[in-house]
């Protein structure tokens, strides 16, 4: 019992230490300012930026009468718009009475800022801008000369299309709002930004459609996000296991996204998009797991076609799931339910076999991923070939050394195929991992072992939430207005309201008289 006492204490005591920091962190970011000195800001600064070399500090005369230093980061800022349009306008002539107004004035550059608080100040020079200092006064003007290397706009890799756009998200957050920009024109398309991160302090931009997404899921996700303490911010994923419903559930509860269009379209629906600077996937919320079974090429074909391959690749979905545990279940419990001939002809590929069909799934699995692995992690040029050349040579040479056989090759070769097909690699993670205890379940109890394992997989995927929204909808609860484009992709002309639990604001996405061959209505009448 004292143990314990012992424990609170000490977690209470560091609860306590930890609000005292934060509230003293709070009083020296709102005290810190500027003086009237240059020297004492120069010398605070400098400070700070102590070991700094790629900070640079430029001190230069102002119409040679007044004293000035510019402050900016090597690599972040533009030299060449600081030498145009900050250093040779103030370097010349400048009238005897001054103030930061009349410098202001001086500098063409649109983006100029007053500020007087340290951290402002370490925060602007932080995102590229140069920071000018002037003696005689208490504050100083942040200039929006930021400028560093980014790559080009190109189609996402894991997310090509044969037909649709071919751009893509970037690490750059401006370049991302302006991609999104481009897809809805719109004033009602409301990006708010703020910080997140002690140290990177990476911005964030939360995007949605005013009058479209529900005022609640908007408020839901800026709580979600305003909570979050962290040291930083490097990539979406750390947002995405910070916001989510269940962050012990294997299955994603926000999807991911490179591509504007697939962002853009979510928006239209009613969701979320929230975007992290330095890195080119987007976290759209909430979402379901039919919407991570959809592909963009799905609504930039014909419909017919969109809806069989959509069949296909639910099919192949739950074959990558159970595929290799069925099989195991069959072979090893329920020989009745193969017919004669084949179960003849298994015996006879199984006989030389000294494992038991849960061992050699197991093997031939866990090589299955190696190779995947090894594949995604080696070069491009060889990546493929090794992956390839691998999985053949070692399947042909462990039939042959009799250590698996042939019908547990194909079986584990199919499952292979179909979870490819599985469009959101997000998704197939899951099914790979859980492929594995339901392969020992119809090893040891076989079907029954099986059937076991899915209903507690359904029942977790019942119970779980995205943003409040059911995992399962529109078919557990039931939204039979919403399966057009789920069991089947439903022409264009049919699509004429939004989702009910994303778009209930406002729900019709389109009038009812799209079709075609309808004759067009009277104005007059």
């Amino acid at each position: 019992m004292s143990l314990f006492k012992h424990l609170i204490n000490r977690w209470s005591r560091s609860e306590r230490q930890r609000s005292v920091n934060r509230d003293l962190q709070h009083t020296q970011k709102t005290k810190a300012a500027l003086s009237n000195q240059l020297d004492n800001n120069l010398q605070l600064l400098q400070k700070v930026y102590a070991d700094c070399s790629d900070i640079i500090f430029h001190n230069f005369w102002i119409g040679d009468q007044i004293q000035a230093v510019l402050i900016y980061i090597d690599g972040l800022t533009n030299t060449e718009e600081v030498d145009q349009h900050v250093l040779a306008p103030l370097q010349k002539d400048f009238p005897h009475e001054y103030n930061l107004e009349t410098i202001r004035k001086k500098i063409a550059v649109s983006y100029i800022k007053q500020v007087e608080i340290i951290d402002d100040i370490i925060a602007e020079i932080s995102v590229g801008n140069a920071f000018l200092l002037v003696d005689q006064e208490n504050q100083g003007l942040s200039i929006g000369v930021s400028q560093w290397k980014t790559r080009s706009i190109e189609e996402p890799s894991a997310e090509s299309v044969l037909r649709g756009p071919r751009e893509g998200f970037i690490e750059s957050l401006q370049a991302n709002t302006a991609l999104l920009r481009r897809k809805v024109r719109n004033s009602n398309l409301k990006i708010r930004t703020m910080s997140i991160g002690t140290y990177t302090a990476t911005p964030i931009g939360i995007a949605y459609i005013e009058g479209i997404a529900e005022p609640d899921l908007i408020q839901e996700m800026m709580s979600r996000l305003e909570r979050i303490e962290i040291d930083g911010i490097l990539d979406s994923m750390y947002i995405e296991e910070l916001i989510e419903d269940n962050p012990y559930s294997p299955f994603p509860q926000v999807l991911s996204t490179e591509r504007p269009d697939v962002a853009g379209a979510y928006l239209l629906e009613g969701h979320i998009v929230v975007l992290v600077d330095g890195s080119p996937s987007v976290l759209i919320a909430p979402t379901t797991m039919f919407a991570l079974l959809q592909s963009p090429e799905d609504y930039y074909e014909r419909y017919v076609g969109s809806t069989a391959i959509r069949w296909l690749r639910y099919l192949f979905f739950i074959i990558s799931l159970l595929g290799p545990s069925i099989y195991i279940a069959v072979i090893t419990f329920h020989q009745e339910m193969i017919p004669t001939k084949l179960l003849l002809t298994m015996a006879k590929s199984r006989e030389q076999i000294p494992f038991p069909a849960l061992v050699e799934a197991l093997l031939m699995e866990i090589m299955f991923e190696a190779l995947r692995e090894a594949g995604a992690r080696l070069p491009k040029q060889i990546g493929a070939a090794v992956s390839i050349v691998g999985a053949l040579v070692i399947g042909q040479a462990a039939i042959s050394a009799g250590i698996v056989s042939a019908p547990m090759v194909m079986v584990v070769a199919i499952t292979g195929v179909a979870s490819f097909m599985v469009p959101r690699y997000v998704l197939g993670i899951p099914i790979r991992l859980l492929r594995f205890p339901l392969m020992f379940l119809a090893g040891f109890l076989g079907l029954l072992g099986l059937l076991l394992g899915v209903i507690v997989i359904l029942n977790h995927l019942l119970a779980l939430r995205s943003f409040g929204v059911p995992y399962l909808t529109p078919l557990a609860p039931v939204q039979s207005s919403d399966n057009k484009d789920v069991l089947w992709r439903a022409p264009h002309w049919r699509m004429n309201t939004r989702p009910h639990l994303t778009g209930m604001q406002n729900l019709y996405s389109q009038s009812s008289n799209q079709r075609g061959d309808q004759p067009a209505e009277d104005d007059d009448e």
